[in-house]
């Protein structure tokens, strides 16, 4: 796999998987990765490759010579993220064949044969991201181009990808000198109310501005901020009013709502006691949107009606769901529900089976709308322990909403280019919704998109929270975790969906083995799923 897109990652690839021997390296600039279990007694000075070359058996050095990946200088800094774990060391390179080659051991580190097939595998996997971003960002730009109808201001809109490409590479160098001179050039181009690609690369530019300012020599973005649930829990008025246009004008939340209650209500069928155990209640809506839609299904279906419904909120901001809690208690009176609402006042990471009363003869289901993504850090173990504690809960079933694209990659590069990507089409979707000077769309965009940007952008660490990830992804996180997939079969009436509520031309609804995927012209924005223990 390759990109032709000039300068689009500042890397090459010069090495293809099939070819074995010789592999000659041209730029002396360029960083070789290598690993192997036999080089764990050398020491940190550099050995001939002839020297060592017999201690390997012929399936490690297959794993040797099939894994040499050669990147241009330009992305070093990303990989100084890496280093500051150990996982690496770099070394620099001189023109070499694969006879004479010089290795470097990694940090003296016992591998086992296990271990460094994964540890080879996961760097494969993300040289492979970053190439599949490079040829996203190419085919968004191509896109953008043409939706302006190339001419004079398609030459600008490339001049305009190029520009934010080059001043991401220099952030990631922390070539802070050449990123200030990008920036400035980009605020003067990148316009708030422009093309659809115009307003993205603001928020873009914004995100690398704060990446910029909190970088330290050697020790990468910094920041002071105290970890959040989500990115609401410390929402200004502006960012909750651009919240709430966000889920009245576009379809992403609602969609996700409708699919959940759908799954919730076919859960429940034939039951008189039923639970929700909703994670992260409301994201920070005034209002319960979606337990309204619940109770309402719930009053009208057809068959033994329902004795008592109980929801538990959980989240961080225990006066505002309290204050849902009333509204919907007075919503299902008059609905002629018996309603009982509880609050756990703790975030993900910290809840327990415990903290949530389950009675006997009643059936639990959980649910998560965008909230699964806050807790993949860059262990497993956060992720892992709250899948452990509601699989703990033996829920019916578990309905998760969740933004479908990979910005939680190892690389800062291969995350800013996927995010660009998945975010010129959301723009892109709110210009065939608004006009161009709707004030309603730049709220949106500046004070909630432009927040989930910079927190993709500027962020490391617990501090970064939008760490979105594909459906196909968190297929494999789930059935590692114990669960198994409850196929979604609501296509046709997810299309009616969108008809009954006059979402906009472009949007579409595919099912993409068992879940719902909603996307802007094939481009996928949000996948539902549900999960049974």
């Amino acid at each position: 796999m390759s990109s032709n897109y000039p300068n689009s990652c500042g890397f090459k690839r010069e090495f293809n998987s099939d070819e074995i021997s010789p592999i000659m390296v041209q730029d002396p600039s360029c960083i070789i990765f290598y690993s192997c279990p036999n080089l764990s007694n050398l020491d940190d000075t550099t050995t001939p490759f002839s020297t060592v070359k017999d201690r390997f058996s012929p399936e490690e050095k297959r794993i040797l010579e099939n894994t040499f990946i050669h990147w241009s200088h330009t992305i070093s800094s990303s990989l100084d993220e890496i280093s500051q774990t150990k996982r690496l060391r770099r070394t620099t390179s001189i023109p070499i064949s694969l006879e004479n080659l010089s290795i470097n051991p990694i940090y003296g580190l016992n591998y086992n044969k296990n271990s460094i097939q994964t540890h080879i595998r996961d760097h494969i996997k993300s040289c492979s991201q970053m190439y599949r971003a490079a040829e996203a960002v190419e085919e968004a730009a191509q896109d953008m181009i043409n939706s302006e109808g190339g001419g004079e201001d398609g030459c600008d809109g490339m001049r305009l990808v190029q520009l934010l490409i080059s001043c991401a590479e220099a952030v990631a160098c922390r070539d802070k000198s050449h990123a200030s001179i990008l920036l400035s050039e980009l605020k003067s181009s990148a316009l708030v109310f422009g093309t659809a690609f115009q307003r993205v690369a603001s928020c873009y530019v914004q995100g690398l501005s704060e990446r910029l300012s909190l970088i330290q020599p050697c020790l990468g973005p910094v920041a002071a901020a105290q970890p959040m649930m989500n990115i609401m829990d410390a929402a200004s008025e502006k960012m909750e009013e651009a919240f709430r246009l966000v889920y009245e004008i576009c379809p992403h939340i609602r969609f996700g709502h409708f699919v959940a209650n759908s799954a919730i209500v076919e859960a429940f069928e034939g039951e008189s006691l039923v639970h929700v155990v909703d994670l992260g209640m409301s994201l920070g809506l005034s209002h319960g949107h979606q337990w309204r839609g619940l109770i309402q299904s719930l009053a009208n279906r057809s068959g033994a009606c329902v004795r008592r419904l109980r929801i538990t909120a959980v989240g961080l901001c225990i006066s505002r769901l309290r204050l849902i809690g009333d509204e919907l208690s007075v919503y299902a009176n008059s609905m002629g529900i018996n309603f009982e609402f509880s609050v756990v006042q703790k975030n993900l990471e910290n809840l327990k089976p415990e903290d949530v009363i389950k009675e006997d003869n009643e059936v639990l289901v959980v649910n998560s709308i965008l909230q699964l993504h806050c807790v993949v850090k860059e262990s497993r173990g956060a992720l892992n322990s709250v899948l452990q504690m509601i699989h703990g809960l033996s829920p019916k079933v578990l309905v998760m909403i969740e933004q479908d694209s990979s910005h939680n990659g190892p690389f800062f590069l291969g995350r800013f280019m996927e995010s660009l990507h998945y975010y010129s089409a959301i723009f892109d979707s709110l210009d065939a919704m608004l006009p161009k000077y709707d004030t309603k769309r730049a709220k949106m965009e500046q004070f909630y998109f432009a927040e989930e940007i910079k927190n993709i952008v500027s962020c490391e660490g617990p501090l970064r929270m939008e760490r979105h990830e594909r459906v196909d992804q968190w297929r494999r996180r789930m059935s590692r975790a114990g669960f198994q997939g409850s196929p979604i079969k609501m296509v046709a009436q997810a299309k009616q969906w969108l008809v009954k509520n006059k979402v906009c031309d472009g949007y579409t609804v595919v099912e993409e083995k068992g879940c719902l995927v909603l996307g802007w012209k094939s481009k996928p924005i949000v996948a539902a799923s549900c999960w049974k223990c």
